[in-house]
């Protein structure tokens, strides 16, 4: 095995490759990183090579909704034992790869900015062999969450229609917006009654971004509500793998399309 190089210790921004897509949430239980893997799996399906990095420094759980027991992770490469691309491992049942994290690790929820950027440095390398790579970052709106998102090319902001998620949401574009952030911001609702339902709460979040952020982000999709989630969740299992013709489903893979028309 090629001996690890330890992550660079200096603090520059890292090229921010358009195929380096986060998934963000001001606030946590809005089904960010089931959306994550739901996401990548509904691009993998579609063909396309496909890396899914569990971002989520401290509290991840990527490994955990699939049922996986990562022999290598996030923690094993700041350790400096393995690069960030020998971390990579395939998840064959979704026909893409994962970079799992580390949950209660606490020297990962609290990196240095410096080692941050040599995450965000490997990561960028690391695009250039995929059509997509998702970043599934915390949730909150700290420094280490704007930072990850700032090397990103698109930040989808997963939100809901519950007023204190979108108040969250609107305080993570907030936020990124006056750092400066080049990530293109896009929302996607979840959990929504309908379709219908779902753009009437991107309006209002809408509404909200253009009165007093002078930002319009647009709507990236509406995910329904569908007990199928839950149910794949609750089994560990992907839900395109269990339940690939659900509501919620066919709402990713709608996602999943446009977001391949982005970036062609």
């Amino acid at each position: 095995m090629t001996p690890a190089r330890p992550l660079s210790l200096h603090n520059e921004v890292a090229a921010r490759p358009r195929n380096l897509l986060a998934v963000a949430s001001g606030k946590g239980g809005v089904g960010k990183t089931w959306l994550a893997i739901t996401l990548a799996h509904a691009l993998a399906r579609s063909g396309r090579r496909t890396l899914l990095f569990d971002g989520d420094l401290g509290l991840a759980n990527v490994d955990i909704q699939l049922g996986l027991m990562p022999s290598q992770d996030l923690g094993t490469v700041l350790a400096g034992r393995l690069t960030l691309a020998q971390a990579v491992a395939p998840y064959e049942a979704g026909g893409f790869d994962i970079v799992a994290g580390r949950s209660g690790c606490g020297r990962l929820a609290a990196l240095s900015p410096a080692l941050l950027g040599g995450l965000a440095e490997q990561l960028g390398a690391i695009a250039s062999r995929y059509d997509d790579v998702i970043l599934d970052i915390g949730a909150g709106v700290d420094q280490t969450v704007r930072q990850l998102c700032s090397h990103a090319g698109i930040c989808i902001v997963v939100t809901t229609d519950e007023p204190t998620a979108l108040t969250d949401a609107y305080a993570f574009m907030k936020l990124a917006q006056l750092e400066g952030s080049p990530a293109e911001m896009q929302i996607v609702i979840n959990m929504a009654s309908s379709l219908r339902s779902g753009e009437k709460t991107y309006a209002a979040l809408h509404r909200a971004c253009t009165s007093f952020l002078r930002l319009s982000p647009p709507l990236l999709g509406v995910v329904r509500r569908d007990p199928k989630v839950r149910e794949a969740i609750r089994h560990q299992t992907a839900l395109l793998t269990r339940s690939p013709t659900c509501e919620a489903a066919s709402d990713v893979e709608a996602i999943a399309i446009a977001l391949a028309a982005l970036l062609a």
